[in-house]
């Protein structure tokens, strides 16, 4: 008797859990379509603003308008999204001036560069008016394997002769500024810096018409959309070496070697590969802090299914652009792990990077 009232009391219980969670699982997908409701109201008829933190024509740039050109049709109330352009300060303007916008405009963008998601971990702290643990990331589309280029009438003719001979580099702020100086201080490098150059596409112009030697803290991919041709044999360029944790392939059959590999001592291979550590999420999309969990929910979502959305898909492969999303939830434990790096190494890494 008792074994079968035990069974009775059992079955009433399993039913009245399996109701439970049908009621919660009923709410929460109530719950869900209401914040999409609302979601969509707050955007329908609306144009987004997505600021993209570099000048026109650049790497930065082209990732830029490619998901705007998308994200829209994956948002509910299917907003149109309107890029412009605010160079500076290596994407630290743009991303400034979206923060300020926190409790003004819900329906602001910025698409920047991974450096100024960390230049106040290991940077220039002195460019950043945000704090970026605050800041809504939504996503990156792609990781890059950083390259520094050169001119082949420098007198470096390999990364080997970088240590006794003088390049003159171009930068233009985050990565361009960063990494030329972690090969100069960490890895001893002979490397002149000329700053302020207002994009990538500056330098790149730059090197062509000889006043500068080289541009380091490149994406290959990048490169590759905007000049192609300096990869090839009868190019005036050459590729001098990888600035990155994960090498390119193509970059490796044509023995372009990896700068950690020149570290000597383990000390500054860490340094090194915290530095290089941001390019895993080379272009960062982010809102400001204060926009509504429901609207940052919807816009990570709809960015996810913009970089594999077909039709960008598509537009990328033409443009030569490579896509490599990381989600916004990725992208913010990410984030949160480079800023909980041993202070010894972060040190050590600040040191390198604020030594001209």
């Amino acid at each position: 008797m008792r074994n079968i009232v035990m069974s009775i009391f059992q079955r009433s219980a399993a039913r009245q859990a399996a109701g439970l969670l049908a009621v919660l699982a009923l709410a929460g997908a109530e719950a869900d379509a209401l914040a999409q409701s609302d979601v969509a109201k707050f955007y329908e008829g609306r144009a987004m603003s997505l600021i993209i933190g570099s000048g026109p024509g650049g790497g930065y740039d082209f990732y830029g308008r490619l998901v705007a050109r998308r994200l829209g049709d994956h948002l509910p109330g299917r907003p149109t999204i309107t890029p412009s352009n605010m160079p500076g300060a290596g994407g630290n303007t743009a991303v400034a001036h979206v923060y300020a916008l926190a409790a003004k405009d819900d329906s602001v963008m910025a698409a920047s560069s991974s450096g100024s998601l960390l230049d106040a971990l290991i940077g220039d702290a002195t460019l950043v008016r945000y704090d970026p643990l605050k800041l809504n990331l939504i996503g990156s589309a792609n990781s890059e394997v950083a390259v520094c280029v050169v001119r082949k009438d420098a007198q470096a003719q390999s990364f080997s002769d970088v240590f006794s001979q003088e390049l003159v580099i171009g930068a233009s702020g985050g990565t361009t500024r960063d990494m030329p100086l972690a090969l100069k201080n960490i890895l001893g490098a002979r490397i002149k810096l000329v700053s302020g150059y207002a994009g990538s596409r500056d330098v790149m112009l730059a090197m062509e018409k000889g006043e500068v030697q080289g541009l380091c803290g490149i994406g290959y991919q990048a490169t590759m959309t905007q000049r192609p041709h300096w990869f090839k044999s009868d190019s005036p360029m050459r590729a001098l070496v990888q600035e990155t944790i994960r090498s390119e392939p193509e970059l490796d059959r044509q023995g372009v070697p990896k700068a950690i590999d020149f570290a000597k001592t383990p000390e500054d291979r860490q340094a090194l590969e915290t530095v290089y550590a941001q390019l895993l999420f080379t272009r960062p999309f982010m809102m400001a802090p204060g926009v509504p969990p429901e609207r940052v929910a919807a816009v990570r979502k709809a960015f996810m299914a913009a970089l594999h959305d077909p039709a960008l898909l598509a537009e990328a492969q033409k443009l030569n652009l490579a896509v490599d999303p990381m989600s916004g939830d990725e992208l913010e434990g990410r984030l949160k792990g480079l800023y909980s790096t041993p202070p010894a190494i972060i040190e050590r890494v600040k040191q390198s990077l604020q030594t001209q």
